[in-house]
């Protein structure tokens, strides 16, 4: 005799290479493991046995072992949440060669909702016919590599004839049979006797089958073929339906489940094998035209729709017949398999329903007996500390108390966090609700002081329930009426401060993402979690790799505001009850993990405390507390509780070393030992030789030099160079160093240094210098003069008009200032008067620089020496790109340079143009550098999409990268192009191969070469768009570099004969481009993609029958500035002419050609092709292009704009698809709260068959949906509330940078100032109507203008923290440039400024007057008629000139 299991798991066992087995719910113990267990003891086959608690997710298991296997099997209970996590997974599980075997009783609701996402299911009824399906299902994942559903019932012993163990592998591994026209290859017929074999193994009643099988589908073919070869090999067959009764019955029951043998007149019964798929001829075959009735008979308990999946496949194959030969079908259900006989009778004499029956008892199924979870009896250690630290306080969210009220779903902790949240949110009612009785006057003095008293305690843990309870008493005995009063006394089970606790086994921590613990993390919610984890030390190794339940407590350290403790009871009672009520104070979520290690019930306590002791002395499991409080106040966030770990720990600390002891006399010096010890050892050892070497060779008696810089840009580093090596060709010795390389130490005993210092921000000293100056001025507070025998001179570089206004005049070069000054209050003597350098000079900076520079010789006597400086040329980026062998550069091998987080300078101007930037993050930039170590450098990389169109699965990948490369978010950049931030250089490699693997790339999205071509969204013109698109697609490819550094470097493409095949660059040369080209496609009426700004424009002209003729060619937009350098200005571009489809991709090179060979490369500043077309002649460079081309442009074609901003909802295409506009602000994809667009965006991207488009404002179209989901797509962004445009027409209107902290160029905040902004603006938009009225404002952290500000209405561009040069004037569908109205503004200024204005606006515009068009004629600004003519005007016209406002 022999059970279903154990024939399952025998198979199982023997024919896979993977089991993965789901326990069930404690106490009970897997069936299964019992059956491996024991047949490891017997058999010579070991398979690799993993086991997922019933809590953990089946699906990650069998994804992450499935690939490998030849076969992997998984052998459950039907338990609800393990089937439904299946189903999350079953897409992928689908094409693996994976049989997922399910055990049922009397119940096929859960597994059936498996029958739809699994290519096969079987049933089996017998203990025989579960082993025959279980080597069938073997067979056909293994062969098939695809997944099976074996759902098998196991209640009852039979006699097995089981395969024997040594024939299963070759018969898996047997060659594929070629399937004939019978279900086993034998017509549906036994071999020896010619006749039907039933379920159960009998004849059929009548003693000839029915089934007449028919060639089908591909899947049945592939299931034929394996049912043939296990028909061969076990000689029973094996159908996938039966028949029994007779040939022309006038009813036909459809059995799917335990159904009984039954024998009744004119009734044919067919139990269901194969479910799926099963053909539509087998189910017509088996019902004859004599029948007029079929019933449905499945075993199911409850069901969630009106009709199930089997009730609506027959219906559907029914229908296929002619109306009058369509039999009446009617669906029932059945739980006790007893009731069938007679239920049938009745049924048959009844007249035929067509609404489902459920046979029984309704009370049998709508009251399911609930069994309330066994709580282990070890884990009653924790719940009664719990019970006794908190009494009444206490409140477990998912005890398993509440199922008997609340259903199964209680014990769940996603319910449980559902269930507190809900709670918190009352007890804030209530808070709120006493707050408003305490208002109302009409209150009693009793009442109003008990009131006070419980708001001011209502955090107490004795005093809130006390005084909370005479508040309720008193509220229940007043006269006094009122609708606060009696929604108080609703929540009055909430005036007591509780305790909430949700307590869960340690699958919490095994699937993050399936289970509550992230959202429990992410919520903020004062919750405490309880993890409790039973794995034995001794048994660790047996368990699954992948599963470290201890990275639960490193993940939500990780989270920053989550209290987190690792304790075991039976190692230190003590620090559990102090990390349980350190987790109560905690006001946020804490999560304590406890170790409890057992294998059952039945294990003695000491064999707990002895695992215990094991795990918690080898540091598996070690003891600590993590309080992010203290950290916030200064104080050491962790602490190690386990003593032996300390123990080790401290005896290496109190080794009496020289270093250690030094450590402690000065523990300052710490970091600096540990960081940089051998560097400093190096250096001096450098210095040394050097100082020897120049004692032999200089014979002047001059004193040295020592030239100190500060800088950020790299210009004053350039002065101080010069400096220094004049310096040293006039006879001098002389050293350069950065200022904040010395300490006031070391600058004391210096006898004559040079200081040279730029200004950063609001007259701050440059990064490098910044450590210095504090010192300096700390010393000047204590009235110390350490600079006795220091003399020394100071240049300062800085421009006199950057800071306009008479009240901001003193930041002109401060920080050279305050330094000469501070010298001398410490003791310095100069040897040369400062030396001010201005950038608005005749000759910049250098006009003050030759000035002082003679007279620093003439103190050292040398200012007489004739030297012919032969200088070299500073190494400019033509020459890093001349060198770099087609971009390579050193790129390979610092990238594996482990010793910094950067790359060398030089090649972090190439990797520009592989598409990634080096930044580092600005926000801890001081911090870091007053430790002692190196800015935390990171890396930002911009992908490559033409067109800014991406795929479903493109987005995933982007998510994807962000998550688990980057900084959990990316963007959307005003390049309709995705961009990453914060990707260290480890991890850049493995991002470039993951954006490469969904066929997309970063070559060309930055540097010196064409960029990313982007074009209009146009949902409403489907085949106008996928006509740009593909245009601008093939101008991106056309003009794309040639280098092969790229798929060396990031893809480890080798080289083709080594270095024999040289690269070439047909386009670009060696040199490439003087600066960035970028171009644009537009499609009137809509300029979303600001063509006037770009270097090349295209704007599309469609003929009269709406086809694309062909583009109006735009050259010379561009947007970069200097401030304060009238040198470099903004331009929109020029209308040159008209070209056809085919002849855009030729135009576009022969204009970057044009622009290669007659770019400034002198002057990067000065390099974009509007200046090259301001010094060459509009007329001139077109002339150059025609003649490259060899034929003319034909002239413009009339065009309209009206608008630049994305028109955002809903739209139909004209191929009727659907498209929708999201609303993302500065396009950061992200998750905050109450805005979790990047889940949300997840989700679609999941499901949507169209693309995504992005935006140059930084939007998002998710296009091309289909009617049948439309339904779906919008339920999933109301959901995650990314259909919300509810906002003002200002901020839809709105766009930024990036900026701080990540941009090295930006001066002041952009990204996440301008929506704080914005929300202040727009309330005086709505004062005066205008809520809904689109005013385009852009800001940008530095005059480069990469969010396109020159064109906006109102813009504001940063030049120090908090201040910003305020433009207004610009045309608001990007025809017109702006102007300078304000050169400085603040917030408060900003305002002041725009209230009136934007009141006057409402008042007095016209009729479709926009907000650049007024300011220009009430006369606040003049408009820009050109780029050149950009300055004239500045600042204001009339009454509103700058001055005049003043």
């Amino acid at each position: 005799m022999s059970s279903a299991t154990s024939s399952v798991a025998r198979v199982a066992y023997l024919a896979s290479d993977i089991i993965i087995d789901s326990q069930p719910t404690l106490p009970s113990t897997s069936q299964f493991a019992k059956e491996y267990s024991s047949l490891s003891a017997t058999s010579s086959r070991r398979p690799t046995i993993l086991s997922v608690p019933l809590g953990g997710d089946p699906g990650s298991t069998l994804l992450r072992n499935g690939s490998a296997a030849g076969l992997i099997s998984f052998t459950s209970s039907a338990a609800a949440q393990t089937v439904i996590r299946l189903v999350l997974d079953a897409a992928e599980l689908s094409s693996l060669p994976l049989v997922l075997h399910l055990a049922v009783k009397n119940d096929l609701s859960e597994v059936l909702l498996l029958h739809s996402a699994i290519p096969f299911f079987l049933v089996s009824t017998t203990p025989q016919q579960a082993h025959d399906n279980s080597l069938l299902a073997s067979r056909l994942a293994r062969t098939e590599k695809k997944a099976v559903v074996h759902v098998f019932y196991d209640a009852i012993n039979d006699p097995v004839e089981a395969i024997p163990e040594s024939e299963v592998q070759p018969f898996l591994l047997s060659e594929k049979l070629a399937s004939t026209n019978g279900a086993n290859g034998h017509n549906g017929t036994n071999e020896h006797n010619g006749h039907a074999i039933s379920a159960n193994g009998t004849n059929g009643l009548n003693g000839h089958s029915s089934i007449i099988v028919s060639p089908g589908s591909e899947l049945f073919k592939l299931y034929e073929r394996a049912a043939l070869s296990t028909v061969v090999r076990i000689r029973r067959a094996c159908p996938p339906l039966s028949v029994h009764g007779p040939s022309e019955p006038h009813t036909v029951i459809f059995g799917l489940g335990d159904i009984p043998s039954v024998d009744i007149d004119g009734v044919s019964i067919v139990s269901l094998s194969l479910l799926t798929p099963l053909l539509p001829s087998r189910i017509l075959d088996v019902i004859p035209p004599s029948a007029s009735r079929v019933i449905i008979l499945e075993q199911l308990q409850r069901w969630n729709t009106k009709w199930t999946p089997l009730y609506l496949e027959l219906v559907n194959v029914i229908h296929q017949r002619e109306v009058e030969q369509r039999p009446h079908i009617q669906s029932v259900y059945f739980s006790d398999p007893a009731q069938i006989p007679l239920a049938i009778l009745k049924l048959l004499q009844a007249a035929p329903s067509s609404a489902p029956i459920q046979l029984g008892s309704t009370s049998t199924f709508s009251n399911l007996s609930l069994e309330v979870p066994h709580i282990p009896k070890h884990e009653s250690s924790y719940t009664k500390i719990l019970s006794h630290i908190f009494g009444e306080r206490l409140e477990v969210s998912n005890s398993p108390d509440l199922v008997l009220k609340q259903g199964a779903i209680a014990t769940s902790p996603e319910f449980a966090l559902g269930r507190v949240r809900g709670q918190l949110d009352q007890r804030n009612e209530l808070i709120r609700s006493v707050q408003k009785l305490l208002e109302v006057k009409d209150v009693s003095p009793e009442l109003h002081k008990l009131c006070s008293q419980w708001v001011l305690v209502k955090d107490d843990d004795a005093k809130s329930r006390s005084v909370g309870n005479e508040l309720v008493t008193v509220l229940e005995s007043s006269k006094f009426s009122s609708p606060i009063i009696d929604r108080i006394l609703a929540l009055r089970a909430h005036f007591p401060t509780r305790s909430r606790w949700i307590i869960g086994s340690d699958a919490w921590s095994y699937d993050l993402g399936a289970s509550g613990l992230h959202h429990a993390i992410a919520s903020g919610l004062n919750i405490n979690i309880l993890i409790i984890d039973t794995l034995p030390y001794t048994s660790r190794n047996s368990a699954d790799p992948h599963r470290r339940k201890q990275d639960a407590g490193l993940y939500a350290m990780n989270h920053g505001d989550v209290y987190v403790a690792s304790v075991a009871v039976y190692s230190s009672y003590a620090q559990v009850l102090q990390a349980v009520m350190e987790a109560d104070r905690h006001k946020g979520p804490s999560v304590v993990l406890a170790y409890l290690p057992y294998q059952n019930e039945d294990a003695p306590a000491l064999e707990v405390l002895k695992e215990t002791k094991l795990a918690v002395d080898a540091g598996y499991w070690p003891l600590y507390r993590w309080d992010p409080v203290k950290e916030a106040q200064g104080k050491e966030p962790f602490a190690l509780d386990s003593d032996a770990v300390k123990n080790d720990l401290q005896q290496f600390l109190d080794r009496q070393n020289h270093l250690s002891q030094l450590v402690r006399s000065k523990p300052e010096l710490a970091t600096e030992l540990v960081s940089s010890l051998g560097e400093n050892v190096k250096e001096a050892r450098r210095k040394k030789a050097q100082q020897a070497y120049d004692d032999l060779v200089v014979s002047l008696d001059a004193p040295p030099l020592v030239v100190l810089y500060a800088s950020d840009g790299g210009t004053a580093e350039k002065f101080a160079k010069r400096l220094a090596n004049r310096g040293k060709a006039r006879g001098l010795s002389t050293s350069i160093g950065t200022i904040d390389s010395m300490s006031i130490d070391t600058l004391s005993q210096e006898e004559y240094v040079a200081f040279v210092t730029s200004v950063a921000g609001q007259g701050e000293p440059p990064q490098n210098g910044r450590t210095l100056f504090k010192a300096l001025n700390a010393a000047a507070l204590r009235g110390e003069k350490p600079f006795s025998k220091l003399r020394y001179s100071v240049f300062a570089l800085g421009d006199s008009h950057y800071w306009p206004r008479p009240e901001d005049a003193h930041y002109y070069n401060k920080p050279g200032k305050d330094l000469d000054a501070r010298l001398e209050q410490l003791g310095g003597e100069r040897f040369a008067d400062i030396g001010l350098g201005d950038d608005q000079d005749a000759d910049g900076q250098d006009t003050g620089y030759k000035v002082w520079e003679p007279l620093v010789w003439k103190t050292f006597g040398v200012d007489s020496i004739e030297v012919k400086e032969a200088e070299p040329d500073p190494i400019t980026n033509e020459h890093i790109k001349a060198a770099s062998g087609y971009l390579r550069g050193t790129i390979a091998e610092g990238l594996e340079d482990t010793s910094t987080g950067a790359l060398d300078p030089s090649d972090t101007q190439l990797t520009k143009f592989h598409g990634i930037y080096q930044q580092d993050d600005r926000d801890i930039r001081d911090e870091r550098q007053a430790q002692g170590v190196e800015p935390a450098y990171s890396f930002m990389i911009r992908v490559r999409t033409p067109g800014g169109v991406c795929t479903s699965e493109q987005w995933l990948q982007m998510d994807r990268i962000a998550d688990e490369h980057g900084n959990g978010t990316f963007k959307i950049t005003t390049r309709a192009t995705f961009q990453f931030h914060g990707v260290i250089k480890q991890h850049l490699k493995s991002s470039i191969q993951e954006i490469n693997k969904v066929l997309l790339d970063t070559l060309a999205a930055c540097g010196d070469v064409n960029r990313n071509v982007i074009c209009s969204a146009i949902p409403s013109l489907s085949r106008l768009h996928a006509q740009v698109y593909n245009f601008a697609k093939l101008v991106s490819a056309h003009l794309l570099p040639r280098t092969t550094a790229y798929h060396e470097i990031w893809l480890d493409k080798k080289m083709v004969a080594g270095e024999a095949v040289k690269d070439f660059e047909p386009l670009y040369g060696e040199f490439y481009l003087p600066r960035k080209f970028k171009i644009a496609v537009a499609v009137p009426p809509t300029n979303d993609v600001d063509v006037f700004a770009n270097d090349l424009g295209f704007i599309a002209i469609v003929d009269e029958q709406g086809e694309l003729a062909g583009f109006n060619v735009t050259i010379g937009g561009g947007m970069g500035v200097t401030h304060g350098n009238k040198k470099t200005y903004p331009r929109v571009a020029d209308v040159i002419g008209f070209c056809t489809v085919q002849q855009g991709p030729t135009v576009a090179e022969k204009i970057m050609l044009t622009q290669r060979d007659n770019g400034n490369r002198a002057d990067r500043k000065n390099a974009r092709l509007k200046y090259t077309i301001d010094r060459m002649g509009l007329d001139v460079f077109k002339a150059e292009v025609e003649s490259r081309l060899g034929y003319p442009l034909d002239p413009a074609r009339p065009y309209t704009f009206d608008r630049n901003i994305d028109d955002f909802g809903w739209s139909t295409g004209d191929d009727g698809r659907h498209h929708v506009m999201l609303f993302i602000e500065n396009g950061r994809i992200q998750d905050e709260p109450d805005r979790d667009f990047k889940t949300g965006l997840r989700e679609i991207a999941k499901i949507h068959k169209g693309t995504f488009r992005l935006t140059a404002n930084q939007h998002i179209m998710v296009s091309e949906i289909s009617t049948e989901d439309v339904p779906e797509i919008k339920r999933i962004l109301a959901k995650y509330k990314l259909d919300n445009l509810n906002h003002t027409g200002l901020r839809l209107s709105s766009s930024a940078c990036v900026a701080f902290p990540t941009c090295g160029l930006a001066m002041a905040e952009s990204e996440r100032y301008l929506p704080v902004l914005i929300d202040k603006v727009e309330k005086i938009c709505e004062e005066n109507g205008l809520r809904n009225d689109s005013i385009v404002m852009r800001m940008t952290g530095c005059p480069n203008g990469c969010a396109r500000p020159y064109v906006a209405e109102v813009a504001f561009v940063g030049k120090a923290p908090g201040s910003y040069s305020m433009l207004l004037g610009g045309g608001y569908y990007g025809q017109r440039l702006n102007k300078i109205y304000r050169e400085t503004v603040s917030e408060p200024e900003i305002l002041a400024i725009l209230k009136p204005m934007i009141k006057r606006y409402a008042l007095e515009r016209n009729e479709g007057e926009h907000f650049g068009d007024f300011v220009i004629r009430a006369g606040y600004i003049a408009p820009t008629t050109s780029g050149k003519e950009w300055y004239e005007g500045m600042g204001g016209e009339g009454q509103y000139r700058e001055a005049a406002a003043a």
